[in-house]
C-alpha cells in the first residue's frame, strides 16, 4: 500500500504546523493508527493556540476559552502514512459561532503538498461552573478570525 497521496492546492489560508510520527505511532501493519491522527491534530491545535496564549494550565475556571468540549469529530484517511517522521497539519476555521466553531484540517506532508487525511472538528466553549455553552472572548474571536477560509 504505497499510494501516492492525492496533491493539494497551495496553502493560501489556514496555518501549517509541524508535527512529529513516531514509530510507535505505527500500528502492527506498519500504518500510522487510525486512531493516532485526531491525537496528532489536537497536538498541532494546541501548539497554535499556546503560541496565541491559549491554554490549560490545570484550571478550568481560569481556562477561558480554552475550557471547551468536542462535539463532532469527522475523518477521512486518503492514503496511509508508513513512515514515522516530520509531517504537518494544515489548520483553518470554517467557521466560528457565538459559543461554537467548526475547524478544518489536513494531515499532510511537511511542505503540505501531500495530503494523507483530513476532516472537521466542532468545539463548543463552555462555562466552567455549569459546562452550559457560553461566548468566545473577543480575543479569541479575533484570533480565530485570522484563520477562517471565507477570509481568504
Amino acid at each position: 500500500m504505497t499510494a501516492e497521496a492525492p496533491v493539494a492546492p497551495a496553502l493560501s489560508y489556514g496555518r501549517l504546523t509541524p508535527v512529529t510520527v513516531h514509530f510507535d505511532d505505527l500500528d502492527a501493519l506498519g500504518l500510522l493508527h487510525n486512531a493516532r491522527y485526531p491525537l496528532l491534530v489536537e497536538r498541532a491545535w494546541s501548539r497554535l493556540w499556546q503560541e496565541r496564549g491559549l491554554g490549560f494550565a490545570g484550571d478550568w475556571a481560569a481556562a477561558g476559552d480554552a475550557c471547551n468540549a468536542v462535539k463532532e469529530l469527522r475523518i477521512t484517511y486518503e492514503a496511509p502514512v508508513t513512515l514515522p517522521g516530520e509531517y504537518a497539519v494544515h489548520l483553518w476555521l470554517d467557521r466560528l459561532g457565538t459559543t461554537g466553531l467548526t475547524y478544518g484540517f489536513r494531515f499532510c506532508s511537511p511542505d503540505g503538498a501531500h495530503t494523507y487525511a483530513h476532516g472537521t472538528r466542532v468545539l463548543v466553549r463552555l462555562d466552567a461552573d455549569t459546562l452550559r455553552p457560553a461566548p468566545w472572548s473577543e480575543e479569541f474571536r479575533a484570533a480565530g478570525r485570522e484563520l477562517l477560509r471565507s477570509a481568504h
